[in-house]
């Protein structure tokens, strides 16, 4: 049985690794539902100097980095929450407002699946190295470590942010498939910001748990892929 000692280091060196993939992974997020904007016609972004992969402009002092970190401790790495700045548009300058919207919530997580796929692919070929040269198992477990944390993460953003519940990317989506006579009524808890998501996370815990099962099954599909590959097994943060 592991001392508090040891899980408490564990526990900071994995917020270590965990927290520039997670704050990148927040500013692609919002780069992408910038430029998808600007892609169709609305350059609000670009001018507030948000198109950029620079996780900076991006930052939230207490949503960013300051909640993730207390909910990681108060949780012992089981929760994390948190978001970056949102990136301000603007719907009415979309040339075609229906599929400029869509296509703008979708950017975001489309960019997050993105990111985990390139994180299995970079876990792979770390591996291969790792077999065909003289690369030090130490370091590539780290960095293994760190990619399986980005995984977990992005997917997790991915399908978090997917979910039906003002104000997150699926919603917007909802909203156009709605019958037009539900839509303005369902878009109103907006108004609310995320006082809903939060009640629902925190009442309810088990129906997120069950509406972020895709994300669980695409990490047990990483774990399956990615085990041939792994150099030591302190990567496979799944089963602690």
């Amino acid at each position: 049985m592991r001392r508090p000692r040891d899980q408490d280091a564990n526990l900071l060196s994995d917020f270590i690794l965990a927290l520039p993939i997670l704050v990148f992974s927040f500013a692609a997020h919002e780069f992408a539902h910038g430029y998808a904007a600007l892609r169709q016609g609305d350059d609000t972004a670009l001018q507030q100097g948000r198109l950029t992969l620079n996780p900076l402009p991006h930052i939230d002092p207490w949503f960013t980095l300051i909640m993730p970190a207390l909910l990681w401790y108060g949780s012992h790495g089981a929760f994390i929450f948190g978001g970056a700045k949102p990136v301000q548009v603007r719907p009415d300058r979309y040339r075609n407002y229906r599929r400029g919207d869509i296509i703008v919530s979708l950017a975001g997580v489309a960019t997050n699946l993105l990111i985990a796929l390139l994180c299995t692919l970079l876990f792979v070929l770390l591996g291969l190295i790792f077999r065909t040269m003289a690369a030090s198992g130490e370091v590539i477990g780290t960095a293994q470590r760190m990619l399986a944390w980005g995984v977990m993460l992005n997917l997790i953003l991915c399908f978090f942010n997917l979910l039906p519940i003002p104000p997150l990317d699926g919603s917007h989506v909802l909203y156009h498939l709605l019958p037009s006579g539900l839509r303005q009524r369902y878009r109103s808890f907006q108004r609310l910001g995320f006082l809903p998501l939060l009640a629902l996370m925190l009442l309810f815990p088990g129906a997120i748990q069950r509406l972020l099962l895709p994300a669980y099954r695409g990490m047990a599909l990483f774990v399956q892929v990615a085990t041939p590959f792994a150099v030591g097994d302190r990567w496979n943060i799944l089963l602690r």
